[in-house]
């Protein structure tokens, strides 16, 4: 297991056969373009520009099973106080084996993630997964304030 760097050392870890890596060079956008934009109820339509972009501004972990991306997320993060998860996911085929579990669990181990006192994510519809880790609903929710500009790409 190594940290992410900008010295070409990457967090990765590996677990019955499946890789987690934030190598950027293991990335296949084309993969995340197409969940994303064509499976996903939160980035429907998304453009492969602003995937390419999102993935630039963020530690982005891949899933990878014999090499094919079979899962990603990304971290929004200032590296020190604050970690946002976004556009995660398992393709359809390797759902209910425990990954997605396994993919949260690793993020949340990753060195550079130690001493985080905040992290943030949305979902519509994986709070049972989250909670494993101590997710739960906002307590002041009256404080956050958001600015949506649009809510689908397409």
């Amino acid at each position: 297991m190594a940290v992410l760097s900008k010295t070409q050392e990457y967090y990765e870890v590996e677990h019955k056969g499946y890789l987690i890596s934030t190598n950027p060079d293991k990335l296949d956008l084309t993969v995340v373009h197409h969940y994303l934009s064509e499976q996903s109820y939160w980035s429907a339509g998304i453009p492969m520009e602003k995937v390419r972009q999102a993935a630039q501004g963020s530690i982005c972990f891949g899933v990878y099973h014999s090499e094919k991306q079979i899962g990603y997320t990304r971290l929004i993060t200032d590296a020190a106080t604050f970690g946002y998860l976004a556009d995660v996911f398992i393709l359809d085929e390797y759902q209910g084996q425990g990954l997605g579990t396994w993919l949260v669990e690793s993020i949340l181990a990753h060195p550079a993630c130690q001493g985080f006192r905040r992290w943030f994510l949305a979902t519509q519809d994986a709070h049972g997964l989250y909670a494993k880790f101590g997710f739960e609903p906002l307590k002041s929710p009256e404080v956050y304030m958001e600015k949506v500009l649009f809510r689908k790409y397409s």
